[in-house]
């Protein structure tokens, strides 16, 4: 009886768990993410991460990402993944589209979260005002979360 519990708690820790992070959304497609920021006045996050390979990648998820004090807070900003990937495949475009970003703030360190409000030109293209960066922070997600609070509530 006790191991049918156990597994039985177990099993909804792990479904929980599951559920937790298909909550929170994380887009691809930049200017997917942009029309949805601009749509709702939003900032975005650009999370530069290598999922397949980077240790501090993995444990800013697992600490931050992955909790339900971050679930709730995602919902102030659009979340964008920029993935740079070694061993998993990877749409070509999507490849580019992160290149380009990565280049564009000078990314030379995973991971590394940038903070950015966009902003429509008259010609139609859209600009991405930089508030600050950030990457792991030591002392879990509500360490994380003053952090990123600070960036984007800083007045302009």
């Amino acid at each position: 009886m006790k191991k049918i519990l156990f597994v039985i708690f177990l099993v909804t820790i792990s479904s929980s768990k599951a559920f937790a992070q298909q909550r929170v959304q994380w887009h691809t497609d930049l200017n997917l993410a942009l029309n949805v920021a601009s749509k709702e006045n939003k900032k975005v996050l650009l999370f530069f991460t290598g999922s397949d390979w980077c240790g501090w990648c993995k444990k800013l998820q697992k600490e931050v990402f992955e909790t339900n004090d971050f679930e709730e807070w995602s919902n102030n900003v659009v979340l964008v993944e920029l993935d740079f990937p070694r061993r998993t495949p990877q749409d070509q475009k999507i490849r580019n589209q992160n290149l380009q970003l990565q280049s564009m703030f000078q990314v030379r360190g995973y991971p590394t979260v940038h903070f950015v409000i966009p902003e429509k030109m008259s010609d139609g293209r859209t600009n991405l005002k930089s508030l600050g960066k950030t990457g792991y922070v030591r002392g879990g997600a509500t360490a994380w979360l003053n952090v990123a609070n600070n960036i984007i509530n800083k007045t302009l």
